[in-house]
């Protein structure tokens, strides 16, 4: 994937949601609160988490582990189920971190290679978003807490989705300008 392709998603996929939260916060609002503990959100992340990170694996061709990697695959396999089966609390706020993490490494590996100092961007936001995978995936109610105390009034949701929003744009820009 090219860098301009991937800052172009990456654009659309901050600023439209945020859009929402501008023109309807209270709406929005209620949505970002009840993500936590949706079970069903977090079933399909979990899944597409394990998924994305077991075509990882597959893929990978390091030697050392090449006769482990049936072995592996069926681990992690196994260990993503068992957390939908298992780990049902807060499973949507684990398997966004996990995907966040593997969206970093996405993210850091497409920019490895371009040319522009702009490509910072995408890397410090790929920094950011390994720490709070990390951070999310071992303390998991803290996404609660953030998420509450950001929507706690219009106001302030409003403004989160504006600074997320104009964010979004700068990474979209950058994806049809800069990185082309």
């Amino acid at each position: 994937m090219q860098l301009s392709t991937l800052s172009i998603l990456l654009g659309l996929a901050v600023a439209v949601p945020n859009l929402i939260g501008i023109l309807k916060p209270a709406q929005y609002a209620d949505t970002l609160r009840k993500f936590p503990r949706n079970t069903t959100v977090g079933y399909l992340l979990m899944l597409a988490a394990t998924a994305w990170f077991v075509l990882n694996v597959y893929n990978e061709n390091i030697a050392d582990f090449e006769p482990m990697k049936p072995y592996l695959i069926m681990l992690f396999l196994a260990v993503g189920v068992g957390a939908c089966i298992f780990i049902k609390d807060f499973l949507s706020v684990r398997g966004a971190a996990i995907l966040m993490l593997l969206l970093a490494k996405l993210m850091v590996d497409t920019a490895r290679w371009a040319d522009s100092d702009w490509r910072l961007v995408i890397v410090t936001w790929a920094y950011v978003m390994i720490i709070a995978g990390i951070w999310f995936t071992v303390a998991p109610w803290r996404v609660r807490d953030i998420i509450n105390w950001s929507v706690a009034n219009e106001k302030r949701t409003r403004l989160f989705s504006i600074v997320r929003f104009a964010f979004g744009v700068i990474v979209l820009l950058l994806g049809i300008t800069v990185f082309r």
